[in-house]
């Protein structure tokens, strides 16, 4: 499975190749792909089903030590299967929505590469690959937002999803680290059977808060729940795929896989209840007050996001049996009534609900899959959502916590998502016919096969409820319950979740019936609503511009003398602290120092000093010049031949080079006033104390074993080489060595670039040969 999955980038890389050869038929040959890895994970299904845990380990750098390992249980089973197929019917999707488009290769590289990032991420086992594959899903979540990239709101909205995601990886990442340290270990599978050790350990509150904002901003919690509508400026297809079934489920599973380690403590439930509930209940309430049928649809994803973090948070048994089951349902009927989104704005030019009506007579199968999904996203019989909302409440019910706040939330969010529901089912396909921009007609095949599966599975599992228990339980089974009977119905008699539903359906279609005039009072709280989350972060966004402007006018003002002080100043706080507040030197200043070397020494004094006082540009280029052969004289001192021949060949050359350009220059200026000048001595007395200081610490502290010993112990049988010089450029540093030649390549294109200008430029066309001496 790992060689699949790094296989899928190779295979998104070739995209714009398949392309040319397929034409609009790539993305069915590319879904192909999904395709398979779903029939690989069907063959794994009797083993997941009776609660065996795969462990597929792979060597990726044995030197190392670093291994890519994929975890499939339940919970992963499930999550991966929701990729793979959603993904598949996406392309199917996508080759009719994007038929002809001409960047349409562009859009299979990122998409395939975020499938397959996404699924890396949901088998990962180590801490480092989930976060390797967290960022990447951040990075191609950014492009596919960003796809129309001709238009400024989309650009924006890609920009904002990335910024608050990325932060949230940052978090994350701090939290990474302290669970590896606290459980010992970086492998997930591990780290669960730990539990009790994490718990009780001290960093147990700072890495659950870092976790919690890395799973929040993926997951588009409250505060953070703003950017996930705005990321609807990107094509449907994406919409369909990475906000309603995979990225924005990447938090949630975050959060789901780290259950059995962390959760039970009042601070998990606390955070997770609380947040979950406000989050789902906003997004419900914010739902209601569009009319773009994809803004509907997304403030709706926010209100499930929070319902399922709110049912990790609550963490019994029956929610997590109503966690995966309303995941399940919530992934089925948000994927369908997206691509329908996507339908109806491809054949009627709008993404408005209130400029549709009546378009039932000419998209009846649109119509019809709009309704099935519809109904499923309202909670209604015999849906599989009416099982997952009414596990919801009746779990809601018997919240130990907070259970007054939770019950009203989520009975507020459960009637205006309703209201929702109808509004997407009812609007666009009934009532008098309206016209459009484009003249309405039913939808290609490629475009209604996806939403169609999505919607039939919604009413057949709906149906049969019970055909779900196995996958239930193995799912539960990855969050750390074990041995809980799992019996998944229709109809559980007349309760009190029961009534409640009742009570939601008629509050909700009141909201849908006064819904014109709902939205026009809740228009005069815009000004209000303005100051919430987003314009939060449009401040600190801007708060950022103005810090970095402020420390460009002080800090990065052209002049090279501020640069060099700011650097030795922070050269001075970090090392002089740690030099005398952490290591306490022990200094001994007697040296064995021979009459040769005094001189030497002197001489470098004496050119130091010299190049400082100096009132002419030639005579301070010799004093530098009397350093630099100095030094050369003390690599010969201390028997560095290859060091001196070096240092003399490198201070010739820029004593020629020096003297070359300062003789072009006018004469010296003063340029400095007096109290600079001091306070330029003094800075520069202290780094040379400094570094004095260092050097002293150094002779006079602990020894450490000599690392030339272990090069050369180690040259031929390690390196199979007798040159050590050779063996530590091209084996034991190599990466060091690699970096060098890139960088002298590097700077080679850049003369070659500038003499092909040059040429350019003078008429010539060709880079100026030098002439010989024949003439």
């Amino acid at each position: 499975m790992q060689l699949a999955v790094l296989g899928g980038f190779v295979v998104a890389g070739m995209a714009p190749l398949l392309h040319r050869w397929f034409g609009d038929r790539t993305p069915l040959m590319l879904a192909l792909l999904p395709a398979s890895m779903t029939i690989w994970l069907l063959g794994q299904w009797p083993a997941i089903a009776s609660g065996e845990t795969l462990l597929l380990e792979w060597a990726w750098v044995p030197g190392l030590d670093i291994t890519l390992n994929f975890l499939i249980d339940g919970l992963a089973w499930l999550f991966a299967m929701l990729i793979t197929v959603i993904g598949s019917l996406v392309l199917v999707y996508t080759g009719d929505y994007l038929r002809g488009h001409r960047d349409l290769p562009r859009f299979l590289v990122v998409i395939i590469a975020f499938m397959m990032s996404m699924l890396g991420l949901v088998l990962a086992d180590n801490l480092v690959t989930l976060f390797v594959f967290w960022e990447l899903t951040s990075i191609t979540s950014f492009l596919l937002i960003g796809f129309n990239h001709a238009d400024l709101s989309a650009r924006k909205a890609a920009q904002q999803g990335l910024y608050v995601t990325v932060g949230g990886g940052l978090a994350l990442l701090a939290g990474f680290v302290m669970l590896a340290v606290a459980g010992d270990s970086w492998s997930l599978s591990e780290l669960t059977t730990r539990g009790d050790t994490l718990r009780d350990h001290a960093l147990y509150p700072p890495l659950l808060f870092c976790l919690l904002i890395g799973a929040f901003t993926k997951s588009a919690q409250f505060p953070f729940h703003f950017w996930l509508p705005n990321a609807m400026a990107a094509p449907t297809p994406v919409s369909a795929y990475l906000h309603s079934a995979t990225m924005v489920k990447a938090g949630i599973y975050l959060l789901a896989r780290l259950h059995p380690a962390l959760g039970g403590t009042e601070a998990w439930v606390t955070c997770l209840s609380l947040v979950g509930a406000v989050t789902m209940a906003s997004g419900a309430f914010l739902a209601i007050q569009h009319t773009n049928i994809k803004k509907l649809l997304a403030y709706s994803t926010v209100m499930a996001l929070g319902t399922l973090t709110l049912l990790l948070g609550i963490g019994t048994p029956g929610a997590l049996v109503a966690f995966v089951t309303f995941l399940l349902a919530h992934s089925l009927y948000k994927g369908a009534l997206f691509m329908v989104a996507g339908i109806l704005d491809h054949e009627t030019g709008t993404k408005d609900v209130t400029h549709m009506g009546g378009l039932r007579h000419v998209m009846p199968r649109t119509a019809a899959v709009a309704t099935v999904a519809a109904l499923s996203l309202a909670g209604l019989p015999p849906l599989l959502g009416f099982v997952g909302k009414e596990l919801m409440l009746e779990t809601v019910l018997a919240a130990e916590r907070y259970r007054l706040l939770i019950v009203a939330l989520a009975f507020v969010a459960a009637f205006l998502t309703l209201a929702v529901a109808a509004i997407v089912a009812l609007k666009p396909f009934f009532g008098p016919p309206r016209r459009t921009p484009r003249s309405p007609h039913e939808a290609p095949a490629g475009m209604l096969l996806g939403p169609a599966l999505l919607a039939g599975l919604s009413l057949l599992l709906g149906l049969a409820p019970g055909r779900l228990d196995t996958l239930v339980a193995a799912t539960v089974g990855g969050l750390g319950v074990v041995d809980h009977e799992v019996h998944l119905a229709l109809w559980h008699g007349i309760n009190l979740p029961l009534l409640l539903s009742l009570a939601s359906l008629a509050l909700g279609l009141v909201v849908w019936y006064r819904w014109d005039r709902l939205r026009a009072y809740l228009a005069r709280l815009a000004p209000l609503m303005a100051r919430g989350p987003e314009a939060g972060y449009e401040a600190l966004m801007a708060g950022m511009v103005a810090g970095a402007e402020w420390q460009t006018r002080m800090l990065q003002n052209g002049h090279m003398r501020n640069y060099l002080i700011v650097t030795l100043l922070t050269l001075l706080g970090l090392v002089g602290h740690a030099l005398f507040f952490r290591h306490a030197p022990n200094l001994d200043a007697s040296l064995d120092l021979y009459l040769h070397e005094a001189v030497v020494a002197g001489l470098m004094v004496a050119g130091a000093i010299a190049a400082c006082v100096m009132r002419s540009r030639l005579a301070a280029v010799a004093a530098v010049g009397i350093m630099g052969f100095s030094i050369a004289l003390t690599f010969v001192l201390f028997s560095a031949p290859d060091l001196a021949i070096t240092q003399l060949l490198v201070e010739t050359l820029t004593v020629i080079l020096l003297v070359l350009v300062l003789f072009r220059l006018p004469r010296f200026a003063t340029l400095s006033t007096p109290t600079e000048r001091v306070r330029d001595l003094i800075v520069a007395g202290l780094c040379g104390m400094l570094v004095t200081l260092l050097m002293l610490s150094v002779l006079t502290g602990e020894r450490l074993p000599r690392i030339s010993d272990y090069l050369i112990a180690n040259s031929q049988p390690q390196g199979h080489g007798h040159n050590i010089v050779n063996v530590i450029l091209v084996d034991f540093r190599a990466l060091d060595t690699l970096g060098e030649m890139f960088v002298l390549a590097l700077a080679a294109i850049g003369v070659l670039a500038m003499l092909r200008f040059h040429a350019e430029a003078s008429g010539t066309g060709r880079i100026p040969q030098r002439e010989s001496d024949d003439g």
